[in-house]
């Protein structure tokens, strides 16, 4: 179970990183039915100012030592050059030996490798920083694709937010969706990026230079449960068929077929988790023929079945 939370700061504090860890352990969220963690923040010298920068520092309360025991040890973005304390690799190595686990966000992958906990395994960080951890840690399996990776007892992030879903990840593992579910709504994020998706993201509604392409993904999103034709498409927008398929790739990033059933995709997912309609209602009203065509796209995109994804995300009757 994950009770305990540590986070190790040293040198310059990356306040974003640590920021995300706190406000998903640190937060006293018992109002809204959320466990409390009991929650430390640790630096090899307590009595020591850390330095985050313009003129900002902060001042923490807790030993290494008092880290050990933790459930769960949390290690924010910092520096990649391997100049780290010994003592704070140390402790990272007792949690894991005493059966705990370890969260790295950003470029806190680097200690872990420093630490020995990336070998042989896979993990990720910021995009930047992937070849610089491949080289400094050549037996890790680093991949700069995803959000977030689980391999064994570590857990390593991408950039920044990323460390937010990897919180709410474990989180979920822990003591499942309602309660992921009830921090993301505070923290007004979504509860339920997959570890597996790409660091670089399309945006379901991409910005058009051309208005009338703006206005035709409007239209088509307002009546995904109908069967629109790439040929009726182009009709809307008084092109050939042809032409339009090349403006829209160049608007949007992806043909026109691949764009509708993105949002096919992403609408099913919403009615998945708010709604208990049958997969086969479901399938109709996102414009899918059938539910087992549902089911081939929807495992393509996001890697699970409707149903499983249903119960892992449904949201709870508070919500």
């Amino acid at each position: 179970m994950l009770k305990s939370v540590g986070v190790l700061l040293h040198g310059n504090v990356a306040l974003f990183e640590f920021g995300v860890v706190y406000e998903v352990f640190g937060l006293d969220r018992s109002d809204d039915g959320v466990p409390v963690f009991d929650f430390r923040v640790a630096a090899p010298e307590p009595s020591q100012p850390l330095t985050v920068g313009r003129g900002i520092s902060v001042q923490v309360s807790h030993t290494l030592d008092e880290c050990r025991d933790v459930d769960l040890v949390a290690i924010p973005g910092g520096k990649t050059d391997g100049n780290y304390p010994e003592e704070i690799l140390d402790t990272v190595r007792a949690v894991v030996d005493n059966g705990g686990r370890v969260l790295t966000v950003c470029s806190g992958a680097f200690v872990a490798g420093a630490a020995g906990l990336l070998d042989g395994r896979r993990c990720t960080t910021h995009w930047r920083y992937g070849e610089e951890l491949a080289r400094q840690f050549p037996k890790a399996q680093v991949d700069t694709d995803v959000l977030f990776v689980d391999d064994g007892p570590v857990t390593t992030s991408a950039g920044t937010a990323a460390g937010i879903d990897a919180s709410l990840h474990l989180v979920r593992e822990a003591w499942g969706a309602s309660v992921a579910n009830r921090i993301a709504r505070r923290m007004v994020v979504s509860p339920h990026r997959d570890g597996g998706q790409r660091q670089f993201v399309d945006m379901p509604m991409p910005a058009c230079s051309d208005e009338g392409f703006g206005e035709l993904l409007g239209w088509l999103l307002e009546h995904l449960d109908r069967d629109v034709t790439v040929d009726a498409m182009a009709e809307r927008m008084h092109m050939s068929s042809r032409t339009f398929a090349r403006r829209f790739v160049d608007e949007v990033g992806v043909s026109p077929r691949r764009w509708l059933t993105e949002q096919r995709v992403l609408a099913a997912k919403e009615l998945l988790e708010s709604t208990d309609a049958p997969v086969e209602e479901v399938a109709r009203l996102v414009g899918f023929a059938s539910a087992t065509l549902l089911r081939h796209h929807f495992a393509a995109s996001v890697g699970v079945s409707p149903l499983v994804y249903r119960r892992r995300f449904a949201r709870s009757p508070h919500h």
